[in-house]
């Protein structure tokens, strides 16, 4: 695969912008291809079968459109996908999950809120995660952010039903001795304006999209698949989405310098990967 290939980054939705814009802070050379599969969002209230065919759907997908790394910016498509993902096919594939080890660093209660999306939560990737830390005397308060996501990708967030949602679920946390909170969906870093004016500093968020930069270069590095960073190109930037394209044409124009068109696709459901048996 040529140093000069795009790298695909992929989300149920809108979301993944917030880890498309840290990655292209920290590469800008680097050409990216993002996919937002908008028609089956939110993936949170999905079959967890159904998010791993979608997954494998879309990064093979991808992959035939010459990517030569694969960005799952997708909180739930990585618990429930990343693993068939890597199975699949042999390129990086790099992964998110909810920033557990540094709110567990940040916060000086030991009591730490996590808001991610139902399918997140009941992952066995996020329980295995949650218990090393758990184990280290801190309290996590686990809350599904249900209707969250609905209202980000219709490009709401911050109305008086975006409020009355995180009000819901953050006042509780902040009577439990909350001082930390995880973001722990790509949508949810979009509502860090309004979580910061209505709670104000009661609250450290946790957003891991810088890290996922940072692995992302980490590698393509070791795999020397990383384009030069001093030639002073900036990368190209394509946009597609299996749904309406106004939603996500209005959230890149939002977030991004000179955002492309967006374009419509479709990708039909992928066939789980078989691994092959091993002949004696």
């Amino acid at each position: 695969m040529p140093s000069n290939a795009p790298i695909g980054v992929f989300d149920s939705g809108l979301g993944g912008l917030s880890v498309l814009q840290a990655v292209r802070a920290r590469l800008p050379h680097e050409s990216l291809l993002y996919v937002a599969d908008s028609r089956y969002a939110p993936y949170g209230e999905r079959p967890d079968a159904f998010i791993e065919q979608r997954s494998l759907a879309i990064g093979r997908w991808v992959r035939a459109r010459g990517a030569k790394a694969f960005v799952v910016a997708c909180n739930t498509a990585t618990a429930h996908g990343v693993a068939a993902l890597r199975a699949d096919d042999s390129w990086p594939v790099v992964g998110v999950e909810p920033g557990i080890k540094p709110a567990a660093a940040a916060s000086r209660s030991g009591v730490i809120g996590v808001l991610a999306t139902a399918a997140t939560l009941r992952s066995a990737r996020f329980s295995d995660l949650l218990a090393r830390h758990t184990a280290q005397g801190q309290r996590f308060l686990c809350q599904p952010g249900h209707g969250l996501v609905e209202r980000i990708e219709a490009g709401d967030v911050d109305s008086p039903e975006v409020m009355a949602l995180l009000d819901k679920y953050i006042a509780p946390m902040l009577a439990q001795g909350a001082d930390t909170l995880v973001l722990g969906c790509t949508h949810y870093p979009f509502l860090i304006p309004v979580i910061e004016r209505h709670f104000g500093t009661a609250l450290t968020l946790v957003d891991t999209g810088a890290a996922i930069a940072r692995q992302l270069q980490r590698r393509l590095e070791a795999d020397d698949l990383a384009l030069p960073a001093n030639t002073g190109v900036v990368g190209n930037v394509e946009l597609f989405t299996t749904a309406n394209t106004h939603a996500l044409q209005t959230m890149a124009d939002r977030l991004l310098v000179d955002a492309p068109q967006v374009q419509p696709i479709e990708i039909a459901l992928a066939a789980p990967h078989v691994a092959m048996p091993v002949a004696p």
